[in-house]
């Protein structure tokens, strides 16, 4: 069973204990989450819960755990799993004892039923433990500091039950909001103690595992995925005035660290044209290509040039968008002259 527990290490910081992590490259801080072991769940797959009969949460306690699953479903940014809670479901909730949870533990999950079910626990509010008394921020007529956001560690444990592992910060922790799937859980007023929606990192990972949610959306700015561009021209020989249709075609690459996400196409990006003389070192950008509106990944754009060229399609990254830049390879297109009636007029770009 993987289990998720936290125990008090100092103050009001909580740790969670690690489970099951399955490395998938190396892991390091600024990168996507690691990933838990077991089986993930179908893209989009809609994983209903209830609440366990007889550890049924407050009122206040299960508004925020929904809350949590609403947080899940719409910041996972790709296709992984969301979560609704129904009247009867495999996936069960629980409030108070008995827990799965270490002895240490303030909520806990098991996804060992995935991709069918999943279950996962809560501490009561005031349970003590032997550092003191739990107290959910929720929970509390007055809020104070010390208490723990249970819509924070909700979305945590969904996070976990999709299939993210502890992100690795740096040893300051100066990174600490690139996800929210930590070790290490603030209490109120630490930074961090009530995040609503999960970050760079952990998408970066969900990314990775699930898909982006279409070819238009943006990468995790926690990932630097590297990709191709190749360049086609509907004729490599044209009179002067006649014209040529350039297709680029964007994706990433077929890395299999890419994972689900190899092979993607790339959409709404900007993709440039470029020319140069024959041989010559520097390039000039002709303009933008115009997204396909029956392919996704492909760019056209189509030119009259007046003499014999070299051209590339080259993608340049917009900020915050974690690909990787990439140029095609070089298309000549030979421009010959033509006299007579029947020649093209003439039309330059």
């Amino acid at each position: 069973m993987n289990r998720h527990a936290r125990a008090r290490i100092a103050g009001p910081i909580l740790t969670a204990a690690a489970a099951l992590i399955v490395a998938t490259g190396s892991v390091s801080a600024h990168g996507p989450d690691p990933m838990l072991g077991g089986a993930r769940w179908a893209q989009n797959q809609v994983v209903p819960y209830q609440w366990r009969s007889g550890q049924v949460p407050p009122a206040w306690m299960a508004a925020a755990i929904d809350a949590a699953a609403a947080d899940s479903n719409a910041t996972r940014a790709s296709r992984a799993a969301t979560f609704t809670r129904t009247g009867s479901a495999a996936s069960l909730i629980a409030y108070g004892e008995p827990t799965s949870c270490s002895a240490a533990g303030i909520a806990c999950f098991s996804r060992v039923g995935a991709p069918s079910s999943f279950k996962m626990w809560f501490r009561a509010h005031g349970y003590v433990f032997d550092w003191g008394t739990l107290r959910w921020c929720q929970g509390l007529s007055t809020i104070a500091n010390g208490c723990f956001d249970v819509e924070t560690i909700g979305l945590d444990e969904f996070g976990h039950v999709e299939i993210l592992g502890h992100h690795a910060n740096l040893a300051n922790g100066s990174d600490y909001l690139d996800a929210v799937v930590q070790t290490v859980s603030r209490a109120r007023p630490n930074t961090g103690w009530q995040v609503h929606a999960f970050a760079r990192c952990d998408t970066a990972r969900l990314q990775l595992e699930y898909d982006r949610p279409s070819p238009r959306a943006l990468f995790s700015s926690c990932l630097a995925i590297p990709t191709a561009t190749t360049l086609s021209a509907s004729s490599t020989t044209v009179w002067i005035g006649g014209s040529t249709q350039f297709t680029a075609s964007l994706t990433t690459t077929s890395a299999t660290t890419n994972r689900s996400l190899a092979s993607d196409p790339v959409s709404g990006r900007v993709v440039s044209l470029q020319r140069r003389a024959v041989g010559a070192g520097s390039w000039t950008t002709v303009g933008s290509m115009v997204q396909s509106t029956s392919t996704e990944g492909r760019y056209v754009l189509t030119v009259s040039p007046t003499a014999t060229y070299e051209w590339r399609a080259t993608f340049s990254p917009a900020s915050g968008d974690g690909v990787v830049g990439s140029s095609s390879g070089i298309v000549k297109v030979t421009v010959s002259g033509c006299s007579g009636s029947g020649c093209p007029s003439l039309a330059g770009t």
